[in-house]
């Protein structure tokens, strides 16, 4: 019923044929319209690759950041809130354009628009996906790592067989979320010249001159991306809880 109530609203804006309004450029009947869209779907590919490279990145870094976070140590508390709060307070587009144009001044080194745009995505959401990680395993009782040492489980077995399986199930729809903003964020990158789905509707409204009907079509694009990943997690998280039973 939601998404009825998402998406019929498009199909009736879709369906209007006003004179201002000119559909036969994303018309699929017509020659130019079908090759249009075809063009503009072409982006979808580096819009997923994108943000999937990324998500699985800084879920790796974000966890490597939120293990000290959970240290008795205050210099690796430090560490851990030094790095989130600096990263957090960067703004994405910014990062985007620092890491593509700047990093290669500063290193040497040079990074190619796809790279760029997974490094500063996955820099920028691995200081949330570090909160989520240390949210998820402080919530793990004490009870755990007492039973987990009375069998002799060092700290990385701990983590690795008991308190992490756990803290996955629990965070799943936040990182499911992290995820969903991926997606969306990626759209910054066409900034610098990444040729995913906002790119193409941008080089399209620039040959057709029709930036609302082309614009809409995007809107769905990324509508239809994120409804199937919003499903794909819930689907996820009712197999895990089934496991559970």
């Amino acid at each position: 019923m939601k998404r009825f109530l998402i998406i019929a609203p498009m199909a009736l804006l879709l369906a209007g044929c006003s004179d201002n309004w000119g559909w036969y450029v994303v018309d699929p009947s017509t020659t130019n319209g079908f090759n249009n869209l075809k063009f503009m779907l072409t982006g979808a590919y580096y819009t997923i690759t994108l943000s999937v490279t990324a998500i699985l990145i800084s879920i790796v870094v974000g966890l490597l950041v939120a293990l000290p976070g959970l240290s008795k140590r205050k210099g690796w508390r430090r560490f851990n809130r030094t790095y989130v709060e600096i990263v957090r307070a960067v703004p994405i587009l910014v990062l985007i354009l620092w890491v593509y144009y700047g990093l290669p001044t500063l290193t040497g080194i040079t990074l190619s628009v796809f790279w760029a745009g997974v490094l500063a995505l996955a820099l920028s959401d691995s200081a949330f996906q570090a909160e989520i990680f240390r949210a998820g395993i402080q919530s793990i009782a004490k009870g755990q790592y007492e039973a987990a040492q009375s069998i002799s489980l060092n700290y990385r077995d701990t983590m690795r067989f008991v308190i992490l399986p756990q803290a996955i199930r629990r965070i799943l729809p936040a990182l499911g979320n992290q995820l969903v903003y991926m997606l969306k964020m990626s759209s910054l990158v066409s900034v610098i010249g990444m040729q995913e789905l906002t790119r193409k509707a941008n080089e399209l409204v620039v040959s057709e001159y029709r930036p609302l009907e082309i614009y809409t079509i995007l809107v769905l694009e990324y509508l239809v991306l994120i409804l199937i990943v919003s499903a794909g997690v819930r689907w996820l998280e009712r197999r895990m809880q089934a496991a559970e039973e």
